[in-house]
């Protein structure tokens, strides 16, 4: 199998090296706006390096893999649609709603498989929480409690291209939510604070956030992020039924310290960023997408997904910049 990737910069050289490494991958073509990047990864891991994009679509490759800049995802999807190649695709598949359902439309005209990258699906305590759920093991779920902290922000120029905290961080928290519970989301109240400096004011955008959302069947979740937390990387969920509570992410690494005086030491190496955390869960991701390209399983996160957490992010925005509660039917794209 031949698979070219379009971006290498960090997250894209994380799955460069794990396809490089794969039994069932036989060949790379990677490629960057900045050749001389892509160059550098391609010789490390003895793969081909591309000029551009348009060599990926003219040399002859099985599946494409896009870690480009959020920006370029949506025209790569609908050229790689039209081009009849399954895609992988970082989050998101673009930052608007229009983008992203113009992307979906080429992909089913196309008949082609999209493949998002919501790497927390493949997280071991994730899917043990869902089993959780899903076996009736907590009882009737009734509150769901949900959080992203980066341990430092990202650089300044990011942030007017990011899409905002919504959709850029807490996107993962929505997806994971309805992965786990295997519930929509049906009305959210969204707020934020931008008092960690200019740069968000200047983007419109917060460097910390809060939501509170009602799910179809009652249960109530909150999901809170921020841009800025000293203590480390901490990503987590708890789940609390009427018969068990469950926490995700709550290790020996969670940067956390109690102050109870019997309470457990702070983590001695705390987790510092996603790619950190979550590398197993990368790993099994692009390894999920090869055995897809091979007819060996179902897609396990398709586009429509990507929209259903958009959809929850858009009202969060709006929830935010109205101060009120936002019904999910008022955003376009639900599922038919």
């Amino acid at each position: 199998m031949r698979i070219g990737l379009i971006g290498a910069g960090r997250i894209g050289t994380f799955h460069a090296t794990t396809l490089s490494r794969h039994r069932e991958v036989g060949s790379l073509i990677i490629t960057d706006v900045d050749t001389a990047r892509a160059h550098a990864l391609a010789d490390r891991l003895g793969e081909t390096a591309a000029p551009g994009a348009d060599e990926i679509f003219t040399w002859g490759v099985d599946a494409v893999v896009i870690t480009a800049a959020t920006a370029a995802h949506a025209e790569l999807i609908g050229r790689a649609a039209r081009s009849g190649l399954p895609v992988f695709c970082e989050k998101p598949i673009a930052v608007d709603l229009q983008g992203t359902l113009a992307a979906l439309a080429e992909v089913d005209a196309a008949g082609t498989v999209l493949q998002m990258g919501f790497q927390r699906r493949f997280d071991t305590g994730y899917a043990t929480a869902r089993e959780a759920v899903r076996s009736g093991r907590l009882g009737r779920l009734h509150t769901v409690r949900a959080m992203t902290a980066d341990q430092a922000p990202p650089p300044a120029a990011y942030l007017p291209v990011s899409g905002g905290i919504y959709r850029d961080c807490l996107i993962h928290d929505f997806d994971i939510l309805r992965w786990v519970t295997g519930r929509e989301v049906a009305e959210v109240y969204a707020t934020g604070s931008d008092a960690g400096g200019p740069m968000y004011r200047e983007a419109n955008d917060v460097d910390t956030a809060a939501v509170v959302l009602t799910l179809e069947d009652g249960t109530l979740a909150t999901a809170t992020a921020t841009r800025t937390n000293g203590a480390g990387y901490d990503v987590r969920m708890e789940l609390a039924g009427e018969l068990d509570t469950v926490a995700v992410g709550l290790d020996d690494r969670t940067p956390i310290t109690s102050t109870e005086p019997a309470g457990p030491p702070p983590a001695d190496k705390p987790w510092t960023g996603f790619l950190e955390r979550f590398a197993p869960a990368y790993e099994a991701e692009v390894a999920a997408f090869v055995e897809v390209v091979r007819g060996e399983r179902a897609n396990p996160c398709d586009g429509r997904e990507a929209l259903q957490a958009l959809r929850i992010a858009e009202a969060c925005e709006l929830s935010r910049h109205e101060h009120r509660p936002v019904n999910l039917g008022e955003i376009p794209g639900a599922h038919d």
